[in-house]
């Protein structure tokens, strides 16, 4: 496809181990790509092919941050020696609920002082999921990057608007854990997806910015009922609540799973008995419709993006931050590990 001279840009839907090679393709051949989130990934750069996820996730946490954000940063820098560019496709950012919050924040002019975000199902099907090779994370890395992304970027926009710079974090604070193993090491039944290996299945992250402000991010595999996609953003003078799914505005109920038939009531819902809440256009109210065409506007036009490669490096070195933060139980500085310190604070 690149080399066909029909195509002008490239939507990378793969895995994570995939994302810099594919992504350099494009960019040798001048080309613009958009790359679903993450941007980067570590997934056993260095090792034998036949290294197991155990010998993956033995790598020290330090060494995981450099390798995913030298390839993330290596993806933004092929770009900036072409034609083509570099979009990081982060659907939250488009979402008519999201753009309408930041909307009122501008005009409020309010700084945000602290915000909640999660992206919650019952887990991914997909075998590479639950593969460290593969995908590089679990629910933090594969969930979780939304929340973070959509809260890098309030504080990169306000930052702008206010001081004339952006806002940026300064530490993290993480947990993350496989919380399935309470059902399955038991041999209980279970309606979430289980059996993750090396990657996590629940994630939560803290961060610190630099002008004191919070965010508190989750991804989770251990949510019943269908995707579970929210942001709340607390500041001085307004309170802003972010429902990309489930949206209310339609409500359906039936007794029986099978009343709708093969409808597509929302995604991951697990049974269509009972209340649920079918969505009226998910693409739509998720921000991929949004996505697409504002990055194809983007590139036509050479206008700025707000999923840029420099906020996809930011989400990858934080999400690698925060697995290093959970590996060895306390606050880690971004700081610190641009310096290559391992040293506590």
């Amino acid at each position: 496809m690149a080399e066909s001279g029909t195509v002008d840009l490239l939507d990378l839907c793969v895995p994570n181990a995939l994302h810099r090679s594919f992504a350099e393709l494009g960019a040798e051949a001048g080309l613009h790509v958009l790359c679903t989130k993450p941007l980067a990934a570590y997934c056993g750069q260095g090792l034998a092919a036949d290294s197991t996820d155990a010998e993956v996730a033995a790598r020290p946490a330090l060494d995981q941050w450099r390798l995913a954000v030298g390839d993330a940063r290596a993806m933004r820098d092929a770009f900036l020696r072409g034609d083509g560019r570099l979009f990081y496709g982060e659907n939250w950012l488009y979402a008519p609920s999201f753009q309408r919050a930041l909307g009122l924040l501008e005009r409020a002019n309010s700084p945000v002082l602290e915000m909640r975000g999660w992206e919650c199902h019952s887990g991914s099907h997909a075998s590479y999921a639950r593969s460290l090779r593969e995908a590089g994370g679990g629910a933090l890395l594969r969930l979780g990057a939304h929340p973070i992304g959509a809260m890098l970027h309030v504080k990169r926009e306000e930052g702008r608007r206010l001081d004339g710079r952006a806002v940026l974090p300064v530490s993290v604070i993480a947990e993350v854990a496989d919380c399935s193993r309470a059902v399955t090491d038991r041999g209980m039944p279970s309606r979430v997806a289980s059996d993750w290996g090396d990657v996590e299945n629940w994630g939560l992250v803290s961060i610190a910015f630099e002008d004191g402000s919070r965010g508190v991010a989750t991804g989770s595999d251990n949510w019943l009922g269908g995707m579970d996609s929210r942001l709340q953003l607390l500041a001085a003078r307004a309170r802003l609540e972010c429902n990309l799914s489930p949206s209310d505005a339609l409500r359906a109920y039936t007794p029986e799973s099978d009343v709708f038939g093969d409808e597509n009531l929302m995604e991951k819902l697990d049974t269509g008995a009972g209340w649920s809440t079918p969505m009226p256009d998910e693409d739509w109210t998720s921000g991929h419709l949004s996505m697409c065409q504002s990055v194809a506007d983007s590139a036509r036009a050479g206008t700025p993006a707000a999923g840029d490669a420099d906020l996809g490096v930011a989400v990858t070195s934080l999400v690698y931050a925060a697995y290093q933060s959970a590996a060895e139980g306390r606050r880690v500085a971004l700081a610190e590990l641009e310096a290559g310190d391992t040293h506590a604070e």
